[in-house]
């Protein structure tokens, strides 16, 4: 309901725009029609995205079809861009032709104050439907029709200094498709990044991680990594650290419990891998404390787990988890744990570099 009032909107005012820039040749106040004939379609094409979204999953989409709100985005991205490029070149052929176009009567003031009053209250409308329904999709509509807005004021400016005999439309209406232009730019870049795969929203990690620690056995995490396949659709694996002695079934009681306890509060489906922490080698212990002490000065934001001691033989194996933000290949990272290792004992070290 909320997207088809907006479409009916949209193809109101690019209709009344596109007319009224047409009949006084004003190439501006055509622009600001065509944007708003671009969220029309990119609310044809968001109607027909969230219809393909909320298919179910089946054999050949077994994690469902959300991320068809994605694609249908870029589309809509590449239509913008289109119609854009199109008023740039019409722009310029205005400016490079001299010509100012007629004198812009009342009724195109009236069209354009008209739209601004309903970009505002679409705006309004928007806010308040995106914070009910709780949908980035709403949000980003309510954006666009701010952004309308400062356009449509825009093209008014421009038309005030039309009426001073200042040939301005040209300019305006390049104005106005950079703005429709860098809106393009925008939804690629946002779709683009949501296929690739972003990180996942922090605030989700964090409830994530203190549902984890506060479950009773674990002693720690890492590896905590999500993957996001479209708007309320997410899986993550974590790797849980408990004690070693914990026999199997209450481990796999306490798993289970930290699974259903993540996807009640937070819909991610979790996957725990079990670590078992043997909390009666010592030695183990005091060289992990030793090694994690040293090598905060190897990089920043450093982390080590996965410490252990191979019963029987002096090999050390530990993962190292490094920010993506190092410089560091792994190889030099590698050498230089081994090294800090090395310096503890005759110690054989075994590690994983994982970036992070």
């Amino acid at each position: 309901m909320v997207s088809s009032f907006g479409i009916a909107v949209n193809l109101l005012l690019s209709a009344g725009k596109i007319a009224v820039g047409y009949l006084f040749g004003l190439v501006s106040v055509m622009a600001d029609g065509f944007n708003n004939l671009s969220d029309c379609g990119s609310g044809v094409v968001s109607l027909v995205s969230f219809y393909i979204s909320e298919k179910p999953a089946d054999r050949e989409h077994p994690f469902g079809h959300r991320r068809a709100e994605y694609l249908a985005a870029m589309v809509t991205g590449f239509l913008i861009l289109f119609l854009a490029i199109e008023t740039v070149r019409e722009s310029i052929e205005r400016i490079a032709g001299g010509a100012a176009g007629e004198d812009p009567s009342w009724v195109v003031f009236l069209v354009l104050g008209v739209s601004i009053v309903l970009k505002a209250a679409m705006f309004v409308f928007y806010r308040l439907s995106a914070k009910k329904l709780g949908s980035d999709a709403l949000k980003a509509a309510a954006s666009d029709s701010l952004c309308d807005c400062i356009a449509t004021s825009a093209v008014i400016f421009g038309m005030g200094l039309s009426v001073l005999e200042l040939p301005a439309d040209g300019w305006a209406g390049i104005v106005v498709s950079l703005f429709i232009v860098w809106q393009g730019i925008c939804i690629l870049k946002g779709a683009s990044s949501e296929l690739l795969g972003h990180a996942p929203d922090p605030a989700l990690t964090a409830k994530i991680g203190e549902i984890i620690r506060g479950t009773e056995g674990v002693i720690g995490f890492h590896d905590l990594q999500i993957y996001g396949y479209g708007r309320g659709v997410s899986f993550a694996t974590v790797h849980v650290e408990m004690d070693a002695s914990i026999p199997a079934l209450d481990a796999h009681s306490v798993i289970d419990g930290i699974e259903n306890s993540v996807r009640e509060g937070t819909g991610v489906a979790l996957t725990v891998h079990f670590d078992p922490v043997d909390l009666n080698d010592k030695e183990g212990k005091m060289l992990a404390a030793a090694v994690r002490e040293a090598a905060k000065d190897v990089a920043e934001g450093l982390e080590l787990h996965d410490f252990r001691l191979v019963s029987g033989t002096r090999r050390v194996v530990f993962d190292a988890g490094v920010p993506y933000g190092c410089k560091l290949s792994d190889e030099i990272l590698c050498d230089r744990l081994a090294a800090i290792v090395k310096q503890f004992g005759n110690y054989e070290p075994t590690i994983r570099i994982e970036r992070e």
